[in-house]
């Protein structure tokens, strides 16, 4: 009797908190149980990153489909490789806004928080406009340039177009995010999030396959699905960030430039849009290596691992982002040691999160292959990028938890600098060694990425542990 009270009693718990997690309530995270404010922090921040990845395996799952499938998957891949610089100025930008939202609202001072956070949407929307353009003008030069064949890139130039024209969307998306997550608002974040994935969902099969008076647009309708997807998702956080009854309040006027703000949130978001890009451009020089030795079929299904694995990647970043947010406000609260052990928290359920992801997708991924892909040559090559690339989960666990730390301090330069030794300096040249030099292909590419990434999580670990991410100021 006494053990089944006690079951009950810890359903009840976990119950209580999984509900205030998804509600979104204002809670003060410089104080009390660790273990709960990370799990209050990354029940939501997982969701929110697992609706993120589903965009893509939805796309994946109905272009996959199509008459020229290899053309498709290969279209969407490579466009979101591309896109991967536009996500990574996003995410550098939301990286600087979490930080110094957070650092603002554990000092108890939310209207600066508010006022950094508007900011960052001006920098972030500036910067964006040199992106998009260029982006739209030389969609199939570009598709060309990564290795696709002139019939791949012509066939796939609309989608591009469509994609690169809605890259506001993207931005303001993973920014407005990055606000609501410094605030300690996940929950928002995340169904942003739900939103944008519903639209997409339901709009995807109905603008890819036409019913009724709809026509079937292909290829195009999955783009144009995605994009009405994510615009909802921002009309809803631009609501919640408006409407004054967040911990967070803005106003239109904060939306005027203000020199100093911008330069200060530039100091942190600079070294971590470096961060990411040096990042995205790493896996561009992959995805174009893939293309080169194994040509269509060979990238298409490097294309579809990829996105099989951001599939359960992503909830792991979300987890890991509990990190940035915990370690942000306690350095604000001047809570140093709550700081350091929030992270260590972290990266214990990280890891036992892709011990049992890594388990799953080693002997899962040729059935779970055949549901995105009906090209037997796609379906071998994905199934063996999978197992291969899971072998170094848990050393990625660890190391996105320490990235998301060090951001959340604003320490923004130190991950900058662990990604260009890393991607560069290593993975780069393993990679092309491996595929060129040893003759193994793409398979010299996929051995090349889990043996990087194992030792920059090593490396990012040891700098975690010496503490210069203690004294950064924002």
């Amino acid at each position: 009797m006494a053990e089944k009270g006690q079951n009950k009693s810890a359903l009840t718990r976990f119950y209580t908190l999984l509900k205030q997690s998804l509600n979104g309530e204002n809670i003060d995270f410089t104080k009390g149980s660790i273990r709960r404010a990370v799990l209050l922090l990354a029940i939501p921040m997982m969701l929110e990153m697992m609706m993120e990845s589903v965009f893509a395996l939805v796309d994946l799952y109905f272009v996959g489909h199509l008459e020229n499938s290899s053309f498709a998957v290969q279209t969407v891949g490579l466009t979101e490789s591309v896109l991967t610089i536009l996500y990574s100025i996003a995410i550098g930008v939301s990286m600087a806004a979490t930080a110094t939202v957070a650092r603002r609202v554990g000092e108890k001072d939310t209207e600066a928080a508010g006022r950094a956070g508007m900011q960052a949407v001006i920098v972030a929307l500036s910067i964006n406009v040199l992106l998009a353009v260029p982006g739209f003008i030389f969609a199939t030069d570009i598709l060309k340039a990564m290795g696709s064949s002139h019939e791949s890139a012509v066939y796939g130039t609309p989608f591009m177009r469509i994609m690169f024209g809605s890259t506001f969307a993207i931005m303001l998306l993973f920014l407005l995010n990055g606000i609501f997550r410094g605030a300690g608002n996940a929950a928002i974040a995340m169904k942003s999030l739900w939103i944008a994935n519903l639209f997409n969902i339901l709009l995807c099969p109905l603008l890819i396959n036409g019913w009724g008076p709809v026509p079937a647009f292909g290829l195009t309708g999955a783009a144009i699905a995605t994009t009405i997807g994510r615009s909802m998702g921002v009309l809803y956080q631009l609501y919640n960030l408006f409407n004054g009854k967040g911990l967070v309040k803005v106003m239109w006027s904060y939306l005027k430039p203000d020199m100093e703000q911008i330069k200060a949130l530039a100091k942190v978001a600079a070294p971590g849009v470096l961060q990411f890009v040096i990042a995205s451009c790493s896996w561009i020089f992959l995805a174009e290596l893939v293309a080169l030795t194994g040509k269509d079929e060979g990238s298409a299904g490097y294309q579809s691992a990829l996105r099989i694995m951001m599939f359960f990647m992503l909830p792991a970043w979300g987890l890991s982002g509990a990190a940035a947010t915990l370690v942000g406000q306690n350095l604000g609260a001047g809570n140093v040691e709550r700081a350091e052990r929030s992270v260590l928290v972290t990266a214990k359920f990280n890891v036992i999160y892709m011990a049992a992801i890594m388990i799953i997708t080693l002997l899962s991924a040729d059935s779970l292959m055949w549901y995105f892909t009906n090209n037997p040559d796609v379906h071998d090559i994905a199934v063996k990028a999978i197992r291969i690339l899971s072998l170094g989960y848990i050393f990625y666990g660890v190391g996105m938890v320490m990235i998301n730390a060090f951001n959340g301090a604003g320490d923004t330069k130190t991950p900058t600098k662990v990604n260009l030794i890393g991607f560069w300096l290593f993975q780069i040249p393993f990679a092309y060694l491996m595929a060129l030099k040893f003759e193994l292909g793409p398979l010299g590419v996929f051995i090349a990425i889990p043996v990087a990434e194992t030792c920059m999580s090593i490396a990012s670990f040891i700098l975690f542990k010496r503490g210069g991410w203690k004294k950064v100021k924002v």
